[in-house]
């Protein structure tokens, strides 16, 4: 690894910001904005916290895109990786297997919600999306049912940018450019209490689409596409209790199989080892990515219960095998790191850990409910949604051009904490070892950072 010492000896600053701008396309950004100003680039990190070039830290506010666990170097998971290094870096599954694959399939299968007995990996959060679109859609095929096609998804829903995650997102801003080369589905409410009066009526509005779609199409749709209890991209949207479990409930009456993109909410992030764990439901089949490395290597996984197994379980003759495949599909030294991760968790009783820092955090955020442009507070675990408003009585949102929320985050990366907005809302989702006390810390900078930009477009406005 480029330590920042080694950095310093080989180019100075100015040079990897000049190579940066010349040669990197960066993802989710506008890179005329982008180049105009000095950039962020890391050169190390150290528990939650990440070191820039220059020597100046920041907290990790936004777990390095939603991933990290047990915060930067940790001891245990570089050794695993160094373990495995000696062992074999990478060895194909297709047609044959390799040792951490197998010990991490049956982990994955223990702290799986009951009925999931089978694990397919891949290589990130959309490939194991699209994995599960594609073996749903095969599924009805296999058993002989005809028509069965069509998928629900809910609005503004975002499951990755593969054309199959793409087609069931429904992001306007993200996805409406590719509508020529996408499938189209149905689409009905993701629950959202702050704009659809209260729990209830999101829940009931959300619920009476669903029945009135299944009692018209349930022939023609192969499945449900859900963010379980928490829609990431949209906001941090939480989806009230019991709702998950009524979904779930109506899609198996109607026989539609379920699909929970645990991407982001997998992990012990919500205080729970899995999201579908609030409503204790189990999934047909259920993606997972993100935090199953502890943030250290790309590793994603499709887990589905047995009966979807079985229906691609035949004589080579028939022709119901699943042809589909990655490269790096079950890496040797991300499974190695990913069996450390979830043994690092259990050791430190992570996820009961979360649920309990999630009653601090909940605490101090709402000791800034009553800021003059927060309009609602969002948390599950430790993932947290600030909604800024321009007007809190009317929840009159703030004009996409005048950018709060970029605004905010600029500010908040000059005090020491890095994070990302989506649109007004402005996002925490610490690593899940963050103490009580960076908590407090990291919400501090985030409110002084919120304050000064409501301010700054205020007299803006004027």
């Amino acid at each position: 690894m480029l330590t920042k010492e080694l950095v310093w000896l080989l180019y100075s600053q100015d040079e990897l910001a000049a190579k940066n701008k010349q040669y990197l396309w960066h993802p989710f950004t506008q890179m005329k904005d982008y180049i105009e100003e000095e950039p962020l680039i890391i050169a190390s990190g150290r528990g939650i916290k990440l070191f820039d070039v220059h020597g100046k830290e920041y907290y990790d506010g936004f777990s390095s895109v939603w991933l990290n666990v047990h915060g930067h170097n940790v001891p245990e998971l570089n050794q695993a990786i160094i373990e495995q290094l000696d062992q074999v870096a990478h060895s194909t599954l297709l047609g044959m297997a390799n040792v951490p694959s197998i010990l991490l399939a049956e982990q994955l299968i223990r702290y799986a919600p009951a009925g999931l007995t089978k694990v397919f990996y891949s290589d990130n959060g959309a490939t194991a999306v699209e994995i599960s679109l594609k073996m749903a859609f095969q599924y009805w095929q296999n058993r002989g049912v005809a028509g069965k096609r069509s998928f629900i998804t809910m609005n503004n829903a975002y499951h990755g940018d593969t054309i199959g995650a793409t087609s069931v997102g429904a992001i306007p801003l993200y996805h409406q450019v590719y509508k020529p080369l996408l499938f189209t589905p149905y689409v009905i409410p993701y629950p959202y209490p702050y704009r659809e009066g209260g729990d209830d009526a999101a829940v009931n509005a959300t619920l009476d689409q669903l029945e009135k779609l299944l009692q018209e199409k349930a022939s023609e749709i192969a499945a449900m596409i859900v963010e379980p209890v928490v829609q990431g991209a949209s906001g941090m949207i939480i989806m009230p209790d019991g709702c998950l479990k009524k979904i779930a409930d109506m899609l198996q009456a109607y026989d539609v199989l379920l699909i929970a993109d645990e991407v982001a909410t997998g992990f012990g992030r919500t205080g729970k080892m899995f999201a579908c764990e609030h409503d204790g439901i189990t999934p047909d089949i259920m993606a997972v990515a993100k935090g199953i490395t502890g943030g250290y290597l790309p590793v994603a996984a499709t887990l589905v219960k047995e009966a979807i197994y079985d229906a691609f379980y035949a004589d080579y003759e028939e022709q119901k095998t699943f042809f589909h495949g990655h490269s790096f599909t079950g890496n040797p030294l991300g499974c190695a790191v990913a069996l450390a991760n979830l043994r690092l968790m259990e050791e430190r009783q992570l996820v009961e850990q979360v649920a309990k820092k999630s009653e601090h955090l909940a605490r101090v955020l709402q000791s800034f409910a009553d800021e003059t442009h927060v309009g609602d507070i969002r948390q599950k675990g430790l993932m947290v949604g600030i909604e800024l408003v321009r007007d809190k009585e009317t929840k009159e949102p703030y004009h996409w051009n005048e950018r709060i929320g970029v605004r905010v985050c600029k500010l908040a990366r000059e005090k020491g904490l890095l994070t990302r907005p989506l649109g007004n809302v402005i996002v925490l989702i610490p690593p899940l070892v963050s103490t009580d006390e960076e908590l407090g810390d990291m919400v501090s900078i985030l409110f002084e950072s919120i304050r000064e930009a409501t301010r700054e477009a205020r007299v803006g406005v004027q």
